[in-house]
């Protein structure tokens, strides 16, 4: 499983031009689901997402989480973080997982970050969306856990 987390001002979904979810602040998380994902990658993942210290404190140290900045989450599923682009110009997708399996565990996350007592909004799965993100910082952090 795979995460792009970027610390956001602002973070909005839209799909055909009706908003699904937005938030003000906190954590725009693009999730990808790889072959062999499961509950426990989730699991893993979510906690990290939600205690990952990317916020400032009073002194501009990144020393707060989301949930210490009272933030949201708003989790996007993508697939195409499973691009492989080693050969051709075509990327292939096959190292993601089929989206029977991929959207469970898009929301699963999102309900763990939710456990973690971050509140959070999703996309909507397989649809082609809109998103909009203030990237805050910029912040921007790559986890992966297999």
């Amino acid at each position: 499983m795979r995460a792009l987390v970027q610390r956001v001002s602002y973070g909005k979904v839209s799909v055909e031009g009706q908003v699904v979810s937005e938030i003000a602040g906190g954590l725009v998380i693009l999730l990808g689901v790889g072959h062999g994902d499961g509950e426990a990658q989730a699991v893993w993942l979510a906690e990290k997402v939600a205690t990952l210290r990317i916020f400032e404190d009073a002194e501009g140290k990144m020393n707060l989480s989301a949930r210490d900045v009272n933030g949201s989450a708003l989790v996007v599923s993508q697939f195409t973080l499973y691009a492989d682009a080693q050969k051709g110009r075509r990327p292939s997708f096959t190292g993601a997982a089929l989206p029977e399996v991929a959207a469970p565990l898009v929301e699963k996350f999102a309900e763990m970050i939710r456990q973690q007592g971050v509140p959070a909004g999703v996309g909507v799965f397989g649809a082609h969306m809109q998103v909009e993100i203030h990237n805050d910082g910029p912040v921007t952090i790559w986890l992966e856990r297999e």
